[in-house]
């Protein structure tokens, strides 16, 4: 490390190291400074930017009391509201005055240690990624149900979005030349700006450096419900992006494209199921309500995905009847195959991990048996 920072200190730049805040009274000050301990012995010129979202706890007005008694400069910049990860770090870089910008947490899960290694790198990269996938990185401290959440969103992004050869696409602590960015229009939505850039940014050069990453150990996780829906918009958004500025139309892209659709369609039918059930249970016992929901949502499923996800515009009767025969086969076998899994993993895991690897495997089952079987379709189109 001694050699890298000696490297470091012969050229002079300014650093901008950017860290968004909510409710981290208790960790920003220390987190401050041993960013500042980590780049002593450098000649760097640096400013650290805390972008708070008017933190209950004072978090905000906490840097700004002991911005006034060092001799390096420390700016925050406070927000009205709790406004998202991704446009926290997007406002943080429109003050930003370095040539190279850093976005780590503030949480402790992000070394200040690694910085100067990730600024030597820099040098010869556009964009830095301090990974917890690549050989030698790896996480300390997420339960399991964590870990199996990170991985899946690790997954969704490379599937959908074909990123290839990154393996921590998701990361939340990187650094990147700011002229990289400075033609590039971000949508801010959710809590992965990295995401953003790695599909906006074209011909950057990529370099991951592994590090650990340890859970917080004060503080409570920013992992929620919404925080989870607005990563969908946004690889959804990005998704969209992505076929808007492409020029062929690729085999994965039309497979995706009627996976998404599958899926969103699936999801309206459990709002056909629960609406029908409630109605119907006023008149009726609630087996009966609930046995109508389920034919009713498995009907309107197999009608919109006939028409929307398969464009299938043959409706002659023994056709029509002869798929509806094979969907109702393969919703019951998906049912069967989500049940015998669930049951399987529940004396290794929770239920709501058992439930969400079984839901999972047998909507793709699910998928896949309609798309090749009931429509006649290739697999991979």
């Amino acid at each position: 490390m001694h050699s890298q920072i000696e490297e470091l200190s012969s050229i002079k730049r300014k650093l901008s190291i950017i860290i968004p805040t909510y409710n981290e009274s208790d960790n920003i000050i220390k987190l401050i400074e041993e960013i500042n301990s980590s780049l002593l012995t450098n000649n760097i010129e640096r400013e650290i930017i805390v972008v708070d979202d008017n933190s209950p706890d004072g978090t905000g007005f906490i840097v700004d009391e002991y911005a006034k008694r060092v001799n390096y400069t420390i700016r925050v910049l406070h927000r009205k509201g709790k406004n998202g990860l991704a446009s926290a770090i997007i406002d943080g870089i429109s003050i930003a005055e370095g040539e190279n910008i850093l976005v780590m947490d503030a949480d402790f899960s992000h070394p200040p240690s690694l910085i100067p290694l990730m600024l030597k790198e820099l040098e010869h990269n556009d964009l830095v990624i301090a990974s917890r996938y690549v050989n030698g990185g790896r996480i300390v401290g997420w339960p399991l149900k964590r870990k199996l959440l990170s991985n899946l969103a690790k997954k969704i992004a490379e599937l959908i979005l074909k990123i290839d050869g990154i393996k921590d696409p998701l990361s939340g602590f990187f650094g990147f030349k700011k002229s990289i960015i400075s033609m590039t229009k971000f949508d801010g939505l959710g809590y992965k700006l990295l995401l953003e850039i790695i599909i906006k940014v074209h011909n950057a050069s990529i370099k991951e450096i592994p590090y650990t990453f340890t859970n917080r150990k004060s503080g409570a996780s920013k992992l929620d419900i919404t925080t989870i829906m607005d990563y969908l918009r946004s690889i959804w958004r990005l998704y969209r992006y992505g076929r808007k500025n492409s020029n062929e139309r690729r085999g994965s892209v039309l497979f995706l494209s009627k996976a998404s659709r599958f899926y969103t369609i699936g999801f309206s039918g459990l709002f056909v199921n629960y609406g029908l059930s409630m109605i119907l249970a006023s008149f009726i016992d609630h087996n009966s309500a609930m046995l109508a929901g389920i034919s009713a949502s498995i009907t309107s499923n197999f009608i919109l995905n006939k028409l929307w996800t398969f464009e299938d515009k043959n409706f002659g009767i023994k056709r029509i009847l002869k798929q509806y025969g094979l969907y109702l086969l393969f919703s019951s076998v998906g049912a069967f195959i989500q049940f015998m899994i669930t049951n399987l993993l529940m004396d290794r895991v929770e239920y709501e991990i058992a439930l969400l690897i079984s839901v999972g495997l047998a909507s793709i089952g699910n998928f896949l048996f309609n798309k090749k079987f009931t429509f006649k379709e290739r697999l991979w189109s």
